[in-house]
């Protein structure tokens, strides 16, 4: 005998890159709704209507999944900073604009759950590794772009460092409603003006 259908979808069994989006995008939503204290492994196996297994057999912990949700951040936010990079006219003033606009955006989408995450995850080995290589990434990719304005020894890495922390902090202030976004924008944008000034 063939037992009548529940009317519940068979789960699909998905390939590993699109499992891994579909639970990072429900991460996402949950940490949207209730916060980043709310996450577990267990709320987003039940969020995505999968197994706890899969969950853990793609983060393995709570530390590694908030390490993917920031790595997957840090993928976004750099895509977006290329793709405006290589439309913006030839000047410093447009470069600079570009590198400012797409930071404090990309922290504002994402409005409470990075800052959120950063603090889940303060002090663990996954974000110190991840966090500096998307930090020494980033400031390699601003010494690049900046390069052709200022002098011959380029922007010094002290100053880029300076940079990403006024980016940092004037960022989370819009996020938090602290500061306006077009306020966060100017600043930062001054800020990378002369810097680059500086090293003529």
């Amino acid at each position: 005998m063939i037992a009548p259908s529940s009317g519940t979808p068979p789960r699909r069994r998905l390939p590993r890159q699109e499992r891994t989006r579909q639970l990072l995008d429900v991460a996402w939503k949950l940490i949207g709704g209730e916060g980043t204290d709310a996450l577990t492994l267990g709320q987003l196996a039940k969020a995505a209507g999968v197994a706890k297994p899969v969950v853990y057999d793609h983060f393995g912990t709570r530390n590694g999944l908030l390490a993917a949700l920031y790595q997957d951040f840090d993928v976004r936010q750099t895509a977006i900073i290329d793709a405006a990079i290589a439309a913006s006219k030839p000047t410093l003033k447009d470069k600079a604009r570009v590198i400012t606009s797409c930071y404090v955006e990309c922290v504002l989408t994402q409005g409470r759950e990075i800052p959120g995450v950063l603090a889940a995850l303060n002090g663990s080995p996954e974000l110190t590794a991840i966090k500096r290589q998307y930090q020494h990434a980033f400031i390699e990719k601003c010494q690049t772009i900046l390069a052709p304005f200022s002098g011959p020894q380029g922007v010094s890495t002290a100053s880029l460092w300076a940079m990403l922390g006024a980016a940092d902090a004037l960022s989370n202030a819009a996020a938090a409603g602290e500061i306006t976004e077009e306020q966060a924008r100017d600043e930062l944008l001054q800020t990378i003006l002369a810097m680059v000034k500086r090293s003529n």
